[in-house]
């Protein structure tokens, strides 16, 4: 693509118009990120509640695995995967905080009316509605916190931000399963509902937009933004996207590994409840708050990590997640294959004795989250970022938050006959082998990133 020339007055109207945005800077920008977070969390609590609840409502509505597989995977992401990429393209032509602050209200008003539902198919109809306002959330989010970190401070900002899953799990199925012990799973999503309300208000109302492509370094695109050049077509993006050897392989290693994930993390509670004879309230809380702390120490970990090492090589930005995710391997299957037993009681939990290796599993394994969201931002233009992000967010929600824990509750009835009730152990032990898939992914791109960091390509459009 041909750069235009930039004339004095096509520099000084857009410095005009970039001078007219609010500065997100110091104080400002921190606050930004974790009010960015606090959504994030707000989503992924609303999400995966149904992890925590997936026992109670399928004795209530008399359903089975697969078709809780479906509530719980593909009905929600096939319609957050057709409206992601719209949305993305909305976020790059538009103001993205007010997109995502009213797309927050709506998923929380979608998921107190899963609280509501009449029967198995309006929470069906609940749910799409809650995916329909998360397809407008994170794709403009992590657009927004690009251009407020610079790329050697972006994956430690974008693994404050991808605490967000974790929080959610740590609230979502700890709280969650406090309150569905207590009063009913209605009550659960009904309550659950109200703290994302209160988050979209703060972002409408306490942040601002920031400036667009403020922090690209990539030559062309500064002169892009300088001449106030508008988003490319669509095609031409797809395209340019396609072309792209790292954003491809980046993509492919993450649906892997959200494939397996979601499944995972889908299905864990119901792993202890059937395996293990624990309660629920007592699964929940092990998956929520020792499962998710454990992963909020791997994802911050993993950024502080990757800034620190990708200092020394840009390698080490997709060599991190490489070793997070193969170390966490042998950590899951154990955790998966080990026999029940009486379990250690503490602080009023019973804790199977192979919960110690979940924790190192969940610290691991969540150390490709927020190096890869970062590595995609250093070789994508901020034009089309947010659109970019949404493509991304589609194959890996559509193919892992869709098709992961659906195959999980598959192999689970299709095992039930030789495994009995452990059937759902084994379809999770077959989950970890697309860890090591990825891995190979990861590998295979490495070579393709380094070269596009270190001569400063961004797959801009032809």
């Amino acid at each position: 693509m041909q750069i235009p020339s930039v004339s004095a007055k096509d520099k000084s109207a857009a410095d005009s118009e970039a001078s007219a945005l609010p500065k997100t800077r110091g104080f400002r920008r921190h606050y930004l990120l974790v009010v960015l977070l606090f959504v994030y969390a707000m989503s992924m609590i609303d999400r995966h509640i149904m992890g925590v609840l997936i026992q109670p409502i399928k004795e209530e509505f008399g359903v089975s695995d697969s078709a809780m597989g479906l509530l719980t995977g593909l009905a929600f992401a096939l319609f957050y995967s057709i409206l992601a990429v719209p949305f993305g393209r909305l976020a790059d032509r538009s103001n993205r905080r007010n997109l995502v602050s009213y797309c927050c209200l709506a998923w929380s008003l979608a998921t107190a009316l899963c609280g509501m539902a009449l029967g198995f198919w309006s929470l069906v109809g609940a749910r799409v509605a809650v995916a329909v306002g998360e397809a407008g959330g994170t794709a403009p989010s992590g657009s927004m916190i690009a251009d407020v970190y610079p790329p050697e401070q972006r994956s430690r900002a974008m693994s404050i931000f991808m605490l967000g899953p974790h929080f959610g799990t740590l609230f979502g199925l700890g709280l969650g399963a406090w309150i569905a012990q207590q009063y009913g799973w209605r009550q659960a999503f009904l309550s659950l509902a109200i703290p994302g309300i209160v988050a979209a208000l703060l972002l409408r109302f306490t942040c601002s937009e920031p400036e667009r492509g403020a922090q690209q370094r990539d030559p062309q695109a500064l002169a892009e933004k300088a001449v106030g050049l508008v988003t490319e077509r669509f095609g031409d993006v797809v395209l340019a996207l396609r072309k792209n050897a790292a954003f491809v392989g980046l993509g492919l290693a993450s649906l892997l590994l959200a494939f397996a994930g979601y499944a995972i993390g889908m299905w864990n509670t119901s792993f202890l409840v059937r395996s293990h004879s624990l309660s629920l309230k007592d699964a929940g809380a092990l998956m929520g708050i020792f499962g998710g702390g454990a992963a909020i120490i791997g994802a911050v970990l993993s950024g502080w990590l990757t800034d620190r090492m990708a200092k020394r090589s840009p390698g080490w930005q997709i060599g991190v997640p490489v070793l997070g995710v193969l170390a966490s391997v042998p950590f899951g299957l154990y955790f998966y294959m080990a026999p029940a037993s009486t379990p250690w009681a503490f602080g009023g939990l019973q804790i199977p004795h192979s919960m110690p290796a979940y924790l190192v599993f969940a610290v691991l394994s969540s150390f490709w989250v927020a190096p890869t969201y970062a590595a995609l931002t250093n070789v994508v233009p901020a034009k089309y970022l947010a659109t970019a992000l949404a493509i991304y967010n589609l194959l890996v929600t559509a193919a892992g938050g869709g098709l992961g824990p659906l195959t999980a509750g598959m192999l689970s009835d299709a095992l039930s006959g030789l495994a009995g009730v452990e059937s759902l152990r084994w379809a999770l032990v077959c989950m970890l082998a697309f860890y090591l898939v990825a891995v190979a992914a990861y590998a295979l791109t490495l070579k393709s990133y380094v070269n596009q960091i270190r001569t400063g390509q961004s797959a801009g459009v032809a």
